[in-house]
């Protein structure tokens, strides 16, 4: 009976917004930003809407909130509306303009008079949308993975890509025969046109150390480790003790898992050494305060290359991860810019090695900034809200 009216409710508010989507008048200056299924104020979409809160300032802009997530709107002193709520339903069907770096929900249709532009949140080394083989993510299977995907991008007017490599991937995963925006990544904007100041002052706003050097380990998740659907475990494979000793009297730990994490990791003992900044709204802001970043298969380092900085890549998973649950878009082991380790004794060595010798950033480093980080200027917002708006 529980369920009966679940779905009976479920089904009604579904009809409310198409409804609306029909009745509704549209407001034309009206844009709905939504960053990681409401639950950040962040990404792509953060970028697009500072740009456009300095430069257009007859448009009205309003945030899409996870009702868990909204105490990080009203700090920012964002407009935002609650996600799902009945105003939230109104604001979409009245928008011209709705801006996101993740898919909607399947269910939401798309009224004739908004323009759906879709950024997605990164650089492709991992198989996307029909490019996987085999699906492993709980509450689908691959064919209906594949389906609901092309279902969703099909809605899309506009796609966001940071470069002609992403394009081309974008275009058959995703299977988007719309217009591409090639304009670099909005979001590494901030990477480029931040200063000395800037880093000064996020590490005293985040209360760090200054006679410490920072490393930023922001690792994947993995599609077949889950509680339940959107619910994913993640296990610390780092030796935080090892770490500790060899490394704690010069560097800091800055921990970043990805958003689909679920895991509150117990970090106790290592309060002074290992920090969670997993909930941190904008790891734009952990990038450039990092001296090293440590990633696995992430797309984080794509953008982390445009600091020219070290990165290491721990990827103690990486046959399983390559040959079972993913697999990759180009040799990973071979053009990673960086050297792949298995274990926290080895990492410890890299990050020894580049303090007694420096960083050297070699050709196969900067082969890598050429090709995916050569759009990366400080002007991508500028140039995707030209297309759109223009």
């Amino acid at each position: 009976m529980k369920s009966f009216f679940k779905n009976m409710i479920s089904t009604l508010y579904k009809q409310i917004f198409r409804v609306c989507g029909i009745f509704m008048k549209p407001n034309k200056k009206m844009i709905i930003f939504e960053s990681f299924m409401g639950k950040k104020f962040s990404d792509n979409p953060r970028a697009i809407y500072e740009y456009m809160k300095s430069n257009y300032p007859g448009y009205e802009l309003i945030w899409s909130a996870d009702r868990r997530y909204v105490d990080t709107f009203k700090d920012h002193g964002v407009e935002y509306v609650t996600r799902l709520s009945f105003k939230w339903i109104v604001c979409m069907n009245r928008a011209k303009y709705w801006v996101t770096n993740s898919r909607l929900p399947l269910w939401i249709p798309k009224a004739k008079h908004t323009c759906y532009i879709q950024t997605w949140h990164g650089t492709p080394l991992k198989k996307l949308g029909v490019d996987i083989d085999t699906v492993r993510i709980p509450g689908t299977d691959t064919q209906k993975y594949k389906d609901e995907f092309l279902k969703e991008a099909s809605k899309w007017d506009y796609l966001v890509s940071p470069n002609t490599y992403s394009t081309e991937i974008f275009r058959r995963a995703f299977g988007f025969e719309k217009k591409v925006i090639e304009s670099g990544y909005p979001r590494n904007d901030f990477l480029i046109n931040s200063s000395k100041d800037s880093i000064e002052q996020i590490k005293t706003l985040l209360k760090l150390p200054k006679d410490k050097k920072f490393i930023l380990y922001a690792p994947t998740w993995r599609d077949n480790q889950f509680y339940s659907v959107g619910k994913y475990q993640f296990n610390l494979e780092l030796d935080l003790k090892l770490m500790k000793e060899e490394l704690g009297s010069d560097y800091v730990v800055l921990l970043r898992t990805h958003y689909l994490v679920a895991e509150n990791l117990d970090l106790t003992g290592y309060e002074d050494f290992c920090l969670d900044f997993s909930m941190h709204e904008d790891i734009r802001e952990l990038y450039l305060i990092s001296d090293i970043l440590i990633t696995d298969y992430s797309s984080v380092f794509f953008d982390y290359a445009n600091l020219k900085r070290p990165m290491i890549f721990f990827v103690y998973d990486i046959e399983d991860y390559r040959d079972n649950l993913r697999g990759f878009y180009f040799d990973f082991e071979e053009k990673a810019p960086g050297p792949l380790v298995k274990n926290t004794k080895d990492l410890i060595k890299e990050i020894k090695k580049m303090e007694e010798h420096g960083f050297q950033p070699v050709e196969k480093i900067e082969e890598f900034y050429r090709k995916f980080c050569y759009l990366e200027d400080g002007k991508a917002s500028m140039r995707v809200v030209d297309e759109i708006l223009n």
